[in-house]
């Protein structure tokens, strides 16, 4: 009998890399893709564990899948991802529904895992390594336009509320000829975007090449690819990789750059290394070298013992940056890290509201933002068709803004085109098709 392989994705994209990494691992083994979960021998869940809610939503997923389980008999169900690691005997004693679990570094054992599992063992494999980089692994892709691309593994920042360096372990690199060779295969399969990934892309290094190396490489594969990144750490953001941004076309003017709090005081508590001074510093650099850049950012609420004045540092840091978009979260203690131990000591109710008040700025600042690109044109990657109609196609610009516009017979999923924007609301622009962009010259885009 064949086995067919399901695997759902929670999480980051780390997470969406890794379960193409597992796949490209399967499918070498002779294992197919289940089409949808009821016909698969084996369903995988790749988990996350960076906030406590990821974890509650796989517990809820187990508990759906049991009555499955309990129907067919045969069926193996995994546990894989961050999960694995760190909840490894809850998973195998405690919820006994789990035949295997395995953590990031032990993917190319999976194979022997599942044949342990289905001779009626528990298959376990959650070691970590300081050398393992899937470098000689070819993800498995279905067609499309965007790919992420890991280029490093692991974290050494060890920020106290972070489970990352636990369950993902140290920094590795792969090398830079092996991530380039891979972007040149989907140039040859017709990608127009990859995005690099990585705990901290910024500490990336094969040995020889820093990241803006790495940066600049992948941008000569093919100028009709986008290139993007994320995350970086202001720590070691440098000047080479801004130039390196500026110089290149087809690098993305899009930083992600987690700023966690506008305080001093609790970025210390929370080991983030770098100064709120530090940070606006380079903010302010950036936007020198790279005119048009655009920033995101990752934002915590309620970290332990944060005050209302800690608080309010942080909106006046949003108020000074204008990010464009943020990833805003209440804090999730993580047993394991420095925080858990510092105790959860900000009522909940507290939290919320000073989340809630987050929010609202950050989508009154994407708001005015993007009432200033009304009447302008940009440059947009069509992706496909808007999820709410046919009638309009989807895309985005190259400082990750979507854009939505109607659809003409002459457009095509794939092109590069102009858009005049009319409308805008704090997640989206509207505009209209104005003219087709080509890649004509090496260093330059182009308009005809």
């Amino acid at each position: 009998m064949i086995s067919k392989i399901y695997i759902e994705t929670y999480g980051c994209q780390m997470n969406f890399a890794d379960t193409e990494i597992v796949m490209g691992i399967l499918k070498n083994k002779g294992y197919e893709v289940a089409k949808s979960i009821e016909e698969a021998n084996v369903i995988l869940l790749n988990t996350c564990s960076i906030r406590d809610n990821a974890e509650q939503r796989i517990y809820g997923r187990l508990s759906n899948l049991k009555n499955l389980k309990s129907q067919k008999p045969d069926l193996l169900l995994g546990i894989l991802g961050c999960m694995a690691e760190r909840l490894r005997k809850d998973l195998i004693e405690e919820k006994k529904i789990v035949d295997l679990v395995v953590g990031p570094d032990e993917y190319r054992r999976l194979p022997e895992y599942l044949d342990v599992a289905y001779s009626g063992d528990k298959g376990i494999g959650v070691r970590l390594s300081r050398t393992e980089t899937y470098d000689d692994i070819e993800p498995y892709r279905e067609n499309g336009l965007s790919a992420w691309i890991s280029v490093m593994r692991g974290c050494d920042k060890f920020c106290t509320f972070c489970v990352v360096p636990f369950t993902r372990g140290r920094e590795r690199s792969r090398s830079l000829n092996s991530v380039v060779q891979e972007i040149q295969r989907l140039s040859e399969r017709g990608f127009r975007e990859v995005t690099l990934l990585g705990q901290n892309v910024n500490s990336y290094s094969d040995g020889e090449n820093d990241f803006a190396d790495l940066l600049q490489a992948c941008a000569k594969v093919d100028r009709k690819i986008r290139i993007r990144f994320t995350t970086s750490h202001p720590q070691d953001l440098s000047d080479k990789l801004l130039f390196t941004i500026a110089e290149n076309p087809n690098i993305c003017n899009y930083i992600h750059l987690p700023v966690q709090s506008g305080s001093n005081r609790i970025l210390e508590l929370m080991n983030r290394t770098y100064s709120i001074e530090h940070y606006l510093n380079l903010i302010d650099k950036a936007r020198k070298i790279i005119p048009d850049v655009s920033f995101s950012t990752d934002i915590i609420a309620g970290f332990p013992t944060e005050t209302w004045e800690d608080h309010f540092a942080t909106l006046e840091v949003m108020k000074q940056v204008r990010y464009d978009g943020a990833y805003m979260f209440k804090y999730s203690p993580r047993e394991g890290t420095k925080a858990y131990k510092m105790g959860d000591d900000v009522p909940d109710d507290v939290k919320t509201k000073r989340l809630q008040e987050i929010i609202d700025l950050q989508q009154s600042i994407s708001y005015q933002k993007n009432q200033e690109l009304i009447g302008k044109e940009e440059i947009v990657l069509v992706e496909g068709f808007s999820r709410k109609s046919d009638e309009f196609f989807s895309g985005r610009t190259d400082t990750n803004k979507v854009v939505i516009f109607p659809v003409e017979e002459k457009i095509s999923i794939g092109d590069y085109i102009k858009v005049k924007i009319n409308k805008a609301t704090s997640a989206t622009l509207f505009g209209e098709f104005v003219d087709f962009y080509y890649y004509l010259e090496e260093d330059s885009l182009k308009c005809i």
